[in-house]
């Protein structure tokens, strides 16, 4: 209870407070939650500023037919005064693009929401018309620069100059220099634009840095040439010019005294993408009662003829049949005046249980598998490579395509957890991993069966990069910042049979390679030993050391051959008329298997002192080179033609069997009055790589 003598002071009115409510806009609510856009740390804030040129730059290129040339430069104006707090850095970001023209050029760099790019259907990486415009909005607030912005859309004419700057209470560009100029740089295709922004930013190198962020770019975009020159180069300043010429030579990203360098790795630019209609199963109720009233078309007919796409006058017709009622019948001929709210709610819940086509696909552009796998080989150091590009799919009426690629082992960490690569439409996805789509993807895909370590929840472990895009004409991100693409049951469903199918084929390599790997160390252990085995047999038997080496030898080879047979992708032995060392998988279009030494190593060679083959020697008794290989009597070659014989003191052959099997044979040969003389001696030690004996086991 109040106090007796208190006054109150709620004294505001419907009136009075009418008077404080005005229109918010949408820069100046962006201004006070720039977090949603990406601004949420001076580092984050850098890369969001040059990935938002960056997309921009090759959007534009794409559009007019131009292998994009693009130079980002870092330049440190104020060292920050400690590591925890942010100093002053100027970004200025060059391309080769058509340029933009003057009437245009204020509105796309200083209003929020405005560009070409909301409203068609069609893959772009830009789609809301806020990223490059909210960059210049935080130049200015932290600060207090406008930013410059140089263009040129015709090569005859000099360069527009403009510096401007953003009302956030009114979402409205202020010009404060506008003079045309000659002082840009020369470009391959004499047009193009620059753009500096002055901002507070971090400048750190890692996983979720400017650094990774093009390197990335460089992958999902081979048909780019990317230049960056960082702070401790920026001294040197090259131009487009100066450093196309040399990055020509490059094969893969390089790191020169005055830039880095990501070359292009294909001469292709993507192909061009059209612009499609809406999918009726992607429109909502209300945006179909609004379609309904802003139509020009008269009739029912024309209007789903013109407003969607995979509408054929056979579902028209079903779908008026069905929203058809006694007291109002609805053809394709029926005016659009005359439908009220109730027809338009039938006819819309006809039109989502018709059974209609899935949209085209020719509104989307995925990278490809060939130039997946060149952009992955520029960018990452392994010995395996391998891509997969799924079926277009649907989800909410909006195509998309699903494309995976993998590389493993190489110069890649084999202790750590396998790296992630994730992009949607070309454009690299560095935060909110966990919460992306990709990366669950990932998890949920059982690597243990692909020879992989795979800790329970968790991504496999081992030398692998895993690359996943998503090309779409509207990628549903979790935020306006687009760190991460929502968890729809038909994205993460292609996205794991995509990875299944570059698994099967790293699987097929890691099979092949644990076996080699183990009949070479078994076939080592052999060898070791079968030296003196030799030894040993001579000293018994008196036969001659060298011939028991050389039958041990080739039966070690025999015993360990598996190495060296030719797998197919489901593990099967195939023959080949020019045998490969990766079996099927040299053919295969979509792998890539990057290996120093093509050629298998030799044998090792016999034990010192030895010879590799009596047979010939000085010294070495006729009769003993005769049986172990001369040619016959009939003209045969003997050595591989009489394989598994041994021959006794007559000339006769006998098979070389174990010891007691041949002890009853002759016994037999005995019984049976052989002209075999008594005493004659058998030459059993005789070993070859189809007989049994020692490698059994």
């Amino acid at each position: 209870m109040a106090k007796k003598g208190s006054k109150s002071t709620r004294t505001a009115t419907a009136e009075s407070m009418a008077t404080k409510q005005r229109e918010i806009s949408v820069s100046e609510f962006f201004a006070k939650n720039r977090h949603l856009l990406g601004f949420d740390n001076p580092r984050k804030a850098l890369l969001t500023t040059i990935k938002e040129a960056v997309d921009n730059s090759l959007d534009a290129c794409e559009e007019a037919g131009i292998l994009p040339d693009i130079e980002v430069k870092l330049e440190e104006i104020v060292p920050p005064p400690s590591t925890s707090k942010p100093g002053r850095y100027r970004v200025t970001i060059t391309d080769n693009g058509p340029g933009i023209v003057r009437k245009q050029a204020e509105n796309i760099f200083g209003k929020l929401l405005y560009g070409s790019k909301f409203h068609r259907l069609k893959m772009s990486r830009g789609q809301q018309g806020i990223g490059i415009s909210a960059a210049g909005m935080y130049g200015l607030m932290t600060t207090g620069r406008p930013m410059v912005i140089t263009t040129r859309p015709n090569n005859r004419k000099p360069a527009h100059h403009l510096e401007l700057a953003m009302d956030t209470t009114k979402n409205k560009p202020e010009v404060t220099v506008d003079i045309e100029t000659e002082d840009f740089p020369e470009t391959t295709s004499g047009t193009g634009t620059r753009v500096a922004i002055e901002l507070e930013a971090k400048y750190v190198r890692g996983k979720t840095s400017v650094d990774a962020y093009l390197e990335q770019t460089a992958i999902a975009n081979p048909h780019a040439e990317i230049t960056f020159i960082p702070p401790e180069k920026a001294g040197e300043a090259p131009t487009l010019e100066s450093g196309s010429k040399e990055a020509k030579t490059y094969e893969r990203t390089t790191e020169l005294e005055d830039r880095i360098i990501f070359p292009r790795a294909v001469d292709e630019l993507p192909p061009e993408t059209e612009e499609i209609k809406p999918h009726p199963y992607g429109v909502e109720l209300g945006s179909f009662l609004r379609m309904l009233k802003q139509t020009e078309e008269k009739q029912l007919a024309g209007f789903f003829k013109n407003a969607f796409c995979r509408v054929p006058p056979s579902v028209v017709k079903e779908v008026t049949d069905a929203a058809t009622t006694k007291e109002k019948t609805i053809t394709g001929q029926t005016y659009v005046s005359t439908i009220d709210n109730a027809a338009a709610e039938r006819l819309y819940r006809s039109l989502q249980d018709a059974k209609l086509r899935s949209p085209p696909t020719d509104c989307l552009a995925p990278i490809g598998v060939r130039t997946l796998l060149a952009g992955l080989l520029k960018g990452v150091r392994a010995e395996f490579y391998t891509a997969s590009t799924r079926a277009p799919s649907v989800y909410r009426g909006n195509p998309f395509q699903i494309e995976a690629a993998i590389a493993f082992g190489g110069d890649l960490p084999g202790d750590e957890t396998a790296r992630i690569i994730r992009f949607a439409n070309r454009v690299p996805l560095l935060y909110q991993q966990s919460a992306c789509s990709a990366f669950k993807a990932v998890v949920d895909t059982s690597w243990k069966n692909y020879g992989l370590s795979q800790p329970r929840g968790a991504a496999p472990v081992g030398p692998l990069v895993v690359m996943i895009h998503m090309a779409s004409v509207w990628v549903p991100f979790t935020s306006e910042s687009k760190e991460a693409i929502a968890d729809y049951d038909e994205i993460r469903k292609e996205m794991k049979l995509a990875l299944m199918e570059c698994g099967r084929k790293l699987g097929t390599y890691v099979r092949k390679r644990q076996k080699m790997k183990r009949e070479g160390q078994r076939r080592d252990i052999f060898e070791r030993y079968i030296g003196e085995i030799a030894k040993a047999c001579n000293a018994i038997t008196g036969e001659d050391a060298q011939a028991i080496y050389d039958a041990l030898q080739r039966q070690a080879q025999a015993r360990t051959a598996l190495a060296d047979v030719q797998l197919d992708e489901d593990g099967n032995i195939v023959q080949e008329e020019a045998p490969s060392k990766n079996g099927r998988l040299d053919n295969d279009d979509d792998v890539i298997i990057i290996d120093d030494d093509p050629t298998p190593p030799p044998p090792r060679s016999p034990a010192k002192g030895r010879v590799a083959s009596d047979a010939g020697q000085p010294g070495k008794p006729e009769k003993q080179a005769t049986e172990e290989g001369a040619t016959g009597a009939e003209g045969e070659d003997a050595p591989g033609l009489r394989q598994g014989l041994v021959q006794s003191s007559n000339g006769s052959d006998v098979e070389a069997k174990p010891q007691q099997k041949t002890t009853k044979k002759t016994a037999k040969t005995k019984a049976t009055g052989s002209d075999e003389p008594p005493g004659a001696k058998k030459k059993r030690m005789r070993l070859d790589p189809v007989g049994g004996g020692l490698f059994d086991a």
